[in-house]
């Protein structure tokens, strides 16, 4: 990997709850705003020179936490957004891949991120990476334990990285909204050696020009990776 080239992007979509309140609305309000953004976002990385993937952090491990009637909707924003968002693939030749254990959805959850995944599967342009029912320590912890099941008496750092979900490329940066600077249990062994950008922006006030600036900001930034 060219470690000075912007290839993989990681953003932690945070404040979608507190825009709504803001306005008067619903925090479900908010979420539905905040899956337009990723549209947005996603075909702008789709139209960007070097991006190759852009991985969301989009329901986590933690989330079930919330309230009952909550996690009922997002559920069911989320199978609207892939229903929805398949033209959207077809049309910027998007790869759609879910990471995380979604064996915890409903069935007929579980087969429409499976059939969105089968029918992009050979798009190029861009991987978009959804983070669902996530948390990186299980990712660590699941990479672990396969390498284990086949035998692995000696289990060195390359042999983790090509068991983890996102396997392919590390993060070159990340991004969190909303003015927290917390990673929350995210990519944890991926973001190693990435670059931290966080912005008070709530997701869904994020745009393109925001995310471009943030973006020529990093290629100005002298990656070391430990050297001089």
């Amino acid at each position: 990997m060219d470690k000075e080239r912007l290839q993989h992007i990681a953003i932690i979509m945070d404040g979608n709850g507190r825009w709504a309140k803001e306005r008067g609305f619903k925090r479900t309000r908010g979420h539905e705003a905040g899956a337009e953004t990723i549209r947005d976002i996603t075909t702008y990385c789709a139209e960007h020179k070097t991006i190759q993937s852009a991985t969301f952090y989009a329901f986590s491990t933690e989330n079930w936490k919330r309230p009952k009637i909550e996690v009922e909707f997002l559920m069911k924003l989320l199978d609207k957004y892939l229903k929805n968002e398949l033209k959207t693939y077809q049309q910027y030749n998007i790869r759609f891949q879910a990471i995380g254990n979604i064996d915890a959805f409903s069935k007929s959850l579980q087969n429409r991120i499976r059939e969105t995944e089968r029918l992009t599967k050979d798009n190029s342009n861009l991987t978009q990476i959804l983070a669902l029912n996530y948390g990186g320590r299980a990712e660590i912890t699941m990479a672990v334990n396969t390498l284990i099941k086949e035998g692995k008496k000696e289990i060195r750092e390359e042999d983790i990285s090509q068991a983890l979900q996102t396997s392919y490329t590390d993060i070159d940066i990340l991004i969190r909204t909303s003015g927290e600077e917390r990673i929350s249990n995210f990519l944890l062994w991926q973001l190693s050696y990435s670059e931290f950008y966080f912005t008070e922006t709530l997701w869904p006030d994020f745009r393109a020009k925001e995310l471009d600036d943030i973006l020529q900001k990093f290629t100005q930034r002298h990656r070391r990776f430990g050297g001089l």
